[in-house]
């Protein structure tokens, strides 16, 4: 039976809104280091919310990222409406990428997001339809 959250916040990313991006994921890191995480589980979550949501940033047309906290683990619940992702397999090798010249001018499109999400979490799920989006279930264990 999973633990009761004992901390939820939520917050709202446009996309193409470049800026604003970074801005969930930096709220997300000082409210950790505010609790009291460890803080090799704050550079992990931090990592992996900046990734996700740049994501929505680069490729959706609005999401949101949630913060729970529990005594067990930091859990960050990203959704997305956006084209979702056809190959998710394919979009979770490093180095994979569909961003257009643009994005990759700007310097994102590397194809390391869902990988560096993947590395940073103790458990990742990702599950995505295409022409409506994406859901990232990403947990990190205290």
């Amino acid at each position: 039976m999973p633990e009761t959250s004992v901390f939820i916040q939520q917050f709202e990313v446009r996309g193409r809104d470049f800026a604003n991006a970074g801005r969930a994921s930096t709220a997300i890191k000082e409210i950790l280091k505010e609790i009291g995480i460890p803080p090799a589980v704050v550079r992990r979550a931090a990592i992996a919310a900046y990734e996700a949501e740049m994501n929505v940033v680069l490729y959706a047309r609005q999401g949101t990222v949630e913060l729970q906290v529990s005594p067990a683990e930091v859990r960050l619940l990203v959704r997305d409406q956006g084209d979702g992702i056809p190959d998710i397999e394919l979009a979770m090798q490093e180095g994979y990428s569909t961003a257009s010249e643009e994005i990759r001018e700007m310097g994102f499109g590397a194809g390391m997001g869902l990988p560096n999400i993947r590395k940073n979490a103790d458990e990742f799920r990702i599950e995505s339809v295409v022409g409506q989006g994406t859901e990232l279930d990403i947990r990190i264990r205290l």
